[in-house]
């Protein structure tokens, strides 16, 4: 008669039982559920904000009538590209476009070489009054546009540039040049001043290490400048109306004016026309767009 025998390994325990999982801790700073719900909320709210105008302004350039803007429930039932078609057909926006980016383009060029430049060499040469020379800099940009116009209108018609899109760039480089020199000596401080010992030792001129060496380094500064010089030149109109004669020759700014009289406002026209003024700039804005945000927040050492 046989007898069952359990065999018992002698000197082992069983394994312990799994102790439960804890959940997951929240880091140091990392916000709740409840700020992140209430930080998005408070994030797409400034958005539908801030794209309310554009939205609104493609809307009212459907709108057929000039008095459509005062009934704008009207303008869902008789929707229309034809003020789009009006402007390009029956205007002189194509000169408008090719004055403003001759204006806009040679103004970003100009005034970012003499701004990287200048803030290059503020931020690298010591020479007497550099200081003083950034402050005076500084100073130009306190004096309105009213001040200005006189003594720039008479120098511009002592040196016959006036109704010249020359004039206009070197008015518009005065204005965008200082703020971007500046900008670009802070963006300047940021690079180590050894890259400008290493290229001496390599045998580069002082232009040479600026051109072949900082330069590249400095590509989100200069595309902030660019861009700032580019939306400067755009968008302004004082100037444009004054310097500017011939009609052929004006800018977006000043041509949008012409739908305005003194009787009488083509509204319809004026936002159709605005809506296709943005998409140069959107583009601008897009192949800059990769280097904007870096440059803008680069730029603020103390120096």
């Amino acid at each position: 008669m046989s007898t069952p025998t359990v065999q018992k390994s002698a000197g082992t325990n069983p394994a312990p039982a799994p102790a439960p999982a804890r959940p997951a801790s929240r880091r140091r700073g990392e916000p709740g559920p409840l700020q992140a719900l209430a930080s998005h909320g408070v994030l797409t709210m400034a958005s539908l904000i801030a794209l309310f105008p554009v939205a609104w302004l493609v809307f009212l350039s459907l709108g057929p009538d000039a008095d459509d803007y005062l009934h704008p429930g009207g303008i869902w039932s008789k929707m229309t590209f034809a003020n789009y078609s009006h402007v390009l057909t029956e205007t002189n926006f194509f000169d408008w476009l090719k004055s403003s980016l001759i204006v806009s383009l040679g103004t970003t060029l100009i005034g970012v070489i003499i701004a990287a430049s200048t803030g290059y060499a503020v931020s690298r040469m010591r020479f007497p009054g550099y200081r003083k020379f950034m402050w005076v800099l500084l100073v130009t940009q306190m004096f309105p546009v009213a001040v200005l116009m006189v003594p720039m209108y008479q120098l511009l018609s002592e040196l016959q540039l006036i109704d010249t899109y020359l004039g206009l760039i070197l008015v518009y480089c005065s204005t965008a040049v200082p703020y971007c020199a500046w900008l670009m000596k802070g963006y300047f401080d940021t690079i180590p001043f050894e890259i400008d010992e290493a290229g001496r030792v390599d045998g580069l001129s002082p232009f040479g290490t600026f051109l072949r060496l900082v330069l590249p380094l400095a590509r989100p500064g200069l595309a902030v400048a660019a861009f700032y010089s580019f939306i400067t030149a755009f968008g302004e109109v004082a100037f444009a109306t004054t310097f500017l004669l011939d009609d052929e020759k004006y800018t977006f700014a000043v041509g949008l004016q012409s739908f305005v009289s003194e009787h009488d406002a083509q509204r319809n026209l004026m936002a159709a026309t605005a809506v296709l003024i943005a998409i140069p700039v959107s583009a601008f804005f897009y192949f800059v767009q990769k280097n904007l945000v870096t440059g803008l927040t680069s730029g603020g050492t103390k120096g």
